[in-house]
């Protein structure tokens, strides 16, 4: 399906193996309850090259200080993905137990333990249930296949509800490339790069460094765009990888069609980060904040993710309660320069139905009904104007519901 107004096709049924030579497995070790998936590989059998972006949190987990290390070559063959365990602050021991995955999934794949990150999510300050992961590795090993992708994604899932995929296709050179990319995500989501993790797979020809300068960009704009409930987890990480057998002249800023594939992995990053907010735990309704005329783009980002942070502002859509005061309050606190005089807000459900209901910093008269009508949809945008600059930006969240309590006050994290 060719997405309109892209140069990009959406690949049917795409996962993260849709890309030529990548293959992945999801299997069940006996980690999380009822036997669901709980360990996932992604594997090449060309080396990949490979960039990553990681969590800020000072706590970070075992798995994510190998990862960073592993980067730094840019470049992989392998990832390994436990969930229901987050190998956070876990001491020696969690080091040496990540480590152990590592190699252990390097003997069975036959390739060097340089060439394989790992990822793990879940419960913090437990130490790996050691004996399901290590025997499960062979087995993840055996049952790679270009059909493992689904499970793949489902294997890294903890308290997500869905599974989180998507695959395009560009042509590049005269040449059909694919991007795809897998994420989990529900709660602790407020990520700086929550538990949020996010593999992507290419078989697009690259520039190790513009891989990584890419990434990073566009991980900016989109995943750290997203906010569930403002906890950055010690876990975050986003790992690509590019194994070239499309065959296209390499990638790099210079490259003709660059803004193409842009454009394909910003689409396949938002799509991943939108999947994530919609899922945000006990969520009933997807909260989109666009901040427009702002000075710079970083304040249009704070602006944004400010207000779709708001708790305040969530329990209000949530109760679908037309309250706009919370967020001009949030906006005013969010440490974002701007003139009261100049803003404008607006509320939408991102279809036909829009009211403006303050212009240059003064409440208008509106059609309180039709706000009430906007606040029942199942998406409902914000939009503030500062004019006070040209930077935009746009962040993604969810409403703050009584079942999000439940879940958190059942789930050791």
């Amino acid at each position: 399906m060719k997405n309109s107004n892209t140069s990009f096709k959406i690949v049917d049924n795409g996962s993260i193996t849709s890309p030529k030579g990548f293959l992945a497995s999801g299997i069940c070790t006996g980690v999380k309850e009822n036997e669901q998936l709980d360990l996932a590989l992604i594997y090449c059998k060309k080396k990949a090259v490979a960039a990553g972006v990681f969590t800020q949190n000072n706590a970070m987990a075992a798995p994510v200080i190998i990862s960073k290390e592993i980067l730094k070559r840019q470049s992989l063959k392998a990832i390994i993905i436990n969930s229901g365990n987050a190998n956070a602050c876990t001491g020696k021991r969690g080091m040496e137990d990540a480590e152990t995955i590592q190699k252990t999934t390097a003997a069975f794949l036959d390739i060097d333990s340089t060439e394989v990150a790992i990822a793990s999510t879940g419960v913090i300050g437990v130490p790996l249930p050691m004996d399901n992961i290590i025997e499960g590795i062979p087995e993840a090993a055996k049952q790679l296949s270009k059909k493992g992708g689904k499970a793949a994604a489902q294997g890294i899932m903890t308290t997500d509800t869905i599974n989180k995929e998507i695959a395009v296709e560009i042509e590049l050179d005269g040449k059909i490339a694919t991007i795809a990319g897998i994420a989990k995500g529900s709660g602790m989501i407020h990520p700086n790069m929550a538990t949020m993790l996010g593999f992507i797979t290419t078989d697009i020809v690259i520039s190790p460094s513009y891989f990584q300068a890419i990434l990073r960009e566009i991980t900016e704009g989109t995943f750290n765009m997203v906010t569930v409930d403002g906890d950055t987890s010690t876990n975050d990480s986003v790992i690509a990888m590019a194994n070239g057998e499309s065959g296209n002249r390499e990638m790099n800023e210079n490259h003709p069609q660059k803004d193409m594939f842009v454009q394909a992995l910003q689409y396949v990053c938002e799509y991943l980060a939108k999947s994530i907010a919609k899922d945000g735990e006990g969520a009933s309704k997807f909260i989109e904040v666009e901040a427009h005329g702002f000075i710079t783009v970083s304040d249009a980002r704070k602006a944004a993710k400010t207000i779709a942070g708001s708790n305040l502002v969530k329990t209000a859509i949530f109760g679908e309660d037309g309250n706009w005061g919370r967020m001009i309050c949030s906006l005013g606190y969010s440490g974002v320069p701007f003139d009261m005089e100049g803003v404008k807000l607006n509320l939408s459900d991102g279809q036909e139905k829009n009211v403006k209901v303050l212009e240059n910093g003064l409440p208008l008269e509106y059609d309180e009904e039709l706000v009430t009508t906007i606040l029942k949809n199942q998406s409902v945008r914000i939009i503030v104007e500062a004019n006070n600059g040209s930077s935009s930006a746009t962040a993604w969240g969810c409403d703050l519901t009584y079942d999000y309590i439940k879940i958190n006050g059942s789930y050791r994290s």
